[in-house]
């Protein structure tokens, strides 16, 4: 398993660098003005659909579901099963797409009602989300075949596919003189991706010999059962996307660069969300599933201590950064070209706010899969919708007097809701129980953060001064010199705290090695 989670954490890693290059591109060439505005929310609302219906929710109900098919039934009933989701949801967004594009411009006031106040910013709003919205049909069917290859313990190609995404966004920014502005060739671009990462899924699941056999959308009991489950899974995805749709809004009736502020944080944000926290539940789902199919409890439990344990371990810099050099992140990555000081002091101090929820938000998944592997998704959206209800209350109490700071402040608030409830009641349960390997790494975690905090506050100035006095890439040098310091003294003191407590993550305490290879 920690193979499997560090290579779909090595393709995620991948993912956001590109992700990067191509925010750094959008930054530069859109700024945090009109076109970066509309660009934002028009894909937020393909995207706000996808979490819903397709990544989180349909995993959740298709991997546990096409796992019991597979191993009670075999590889034939397996692709049949596939084929019958696979028509439906490709029925479902054709359905979906139809209603959007005829009903674009009550979405976009819907999502971004302060736009109504600038007509030009809401007419290329809805131009932008007419170009967008066929990514969910594509990427939905994506989510399909990924989650297919995941439950046969093949992680890469899923793991790579966003990164055809950055890599066509950047292509179409590069040739943006080609169309009527920048906003609309990167919108081209997302469109053209899912094209790509349609044909790359399709052409691994067929290499593989588990490409979904086409068959009518029968109410079969597979079809029934996997339906049972996917209802309330879109039910807890839509409550958190309740609660991103309400930052959008919010943020819809802030000054122009408003909107642009939340995603330029929330890109930095999401970089350990998708290489740890979203890699672990990919992985730990189908690990859990299969253990708990076979029986053996206990080692399912092991399972989520060990993945639990290494995420907290490689989330921790991160929060540490966020909180305290988040200046330094946002100038480094993002100070150029249309992308002002000014946008700097507002993104910085967004990112800040967002990390004091990270370590909560990158360990949901995994505490989710103590209900999801034994087939309950009732709980876990339960759940959700309680954290989001508290969730939304704080963004509009926090929206006026901080902003988007405060958005941000209220999403951290709602993630730890959410992870200290899941958490208390999969205790209750006997579904969840932290072992002593966690408690010694939370532990040796915390001290070497401590260490990785005292850098930050003693040495940014100082490094700041030598990058300024070498090189007119200042900023730049500054966030690669703290990234290599505090890398090697976290990483320190981290091991050897580890070492002295006697904890080793690659598997649990007293198993033997696996032997061969």
């Amino acid at each position: 398993m920690l193979k499997n989670l560090l290579s779909v954490g090595g393709f995620t890693l991948l993912s956001r660098a590109t992700g990067f290059l191509r925010d750094i591109a959008l930054g530069a060439i859109l700024g945090a003005g009109l076109l970066a505005d509309a660009f934002v929310v028009a894909q937020r609302l393909p995207n706000h659909f996808r979490a819903i219906f397709g990544e989180g929710a349909f995993n959740a109900a298709y991997v546990p579901s096409y796992s019991r098919v597979l191993e009670g039934e075999g590889q034939a009933a397996a692709r049949s099963f596939a084929g019958r989701v696979f028509v439906l949801l490709l029925l479902s967004q054709i359905l979906v797409l139809a209603l959007a594009w005829a009903f674009t411009p009550a979405f976009v006031d819907l999502l971004a009602p302060g736009f109504r106040t600038d007509p030009e910013k809401f007419s290329l709003t809805v131009t932008l989300t007419r170009i967008t919205f066929p990514y969910l049909l594509l990427v939905t069917l994506v989510t399909l075949q990924s989650a297919t290859l995941n439950a046969h313990g093949r992680f890469a190609v899923a793991a790579f596919a966003p990164v055809l995404m950055n890599v066509s966004v950047i292509g179409f920014l590069l040739v943006a003189f080609l169309f009527p502005d920048a906003a609309v060739a990167a919108s081209v671009g997302v469109v053209v991706s899912g094209v790509l990462q349609l044909a790359m899924t399709t052409y691994a699941a067929w290499r593989n010999g588990i490409l979904e056999r086409f068959a009518l959308p029968l109410w079969t009991e597979n079809v029934r059962r996997f339906l049972a489950m996917l209802g309330p899974a879109v039910i807890g995805s839509a409550g958190t996307q309740i609660a991103l749709f309400a930052d959008t809004i919010l943020a819809s009736m802030l000054p122009t660069g408003g909107p642009s502020s939340i995603y330029y944080a929330d890109r930095i944000y999401q970089l350990p969300i998708g290489v740890i926290g979203i890699a672990a539940g990919t992985v730990l789902l189908p690990e859990m599933s299969r253990l708990v199919a076979a029986r053996k409890h206990g080692d399912a439990i092991a399972a989520q201590n060990r993945t639990m344990a290494l995420t907290i371990a490689l989330s921790a810099p991160f929060f540490i950064a966020f909180i305290m050099i988040p200046d330094a992140i946002m100038r480094g990555v993002f100070l150029r070209g249309a992308f002002t000081q000014e946008a700097v002091r507002a993104s910085a101090a967004v990112l800040e706010a967002y990390g004091f929820g990270l370590v909560a938000i990158v360990l949901v998944r995994s505490a989710v899969a103590s209900f999801q592997a034994q087939g309950d998704t009732r709980t876990p959206m339960l759940i959700s919708l309680g954290a989001v209800a508290i969730n939304v209350v704080f963004k509009i109490v926090l929206f006026e007097p901080f902003g988007a700071v405060g958005l941000a402040g209220a999403t951290a608030i709602g993630a730890w809701t959410n992870l200290l409830l899941l958490v208390a009641l999969a205790w209750r349960r006997g579904t969840m129980r932290p072992d002593l390997t966690l408690w010694k790494t939370c532990t040796c975690v915390t001290l070497a953060s401590l260490g990785l905090a005292v850098l930050a506050l003693t040495g940014e100035p100082a490094i700041a001064r030598f990058a300024g006095s070498v090189t007119r890439f200042d900023n730049e040098l500054t966030l690669v010199l703290l990234g290599l310091a505090g890398g090697l003294v976290y990483g320190a003191v981290l091991l050897a705290t580890l070492r002295v407590a006697g904890v080793r993550l690659r598997r649990p305490a007293g198993s033997p090695p696996r032997k061969g290879p």
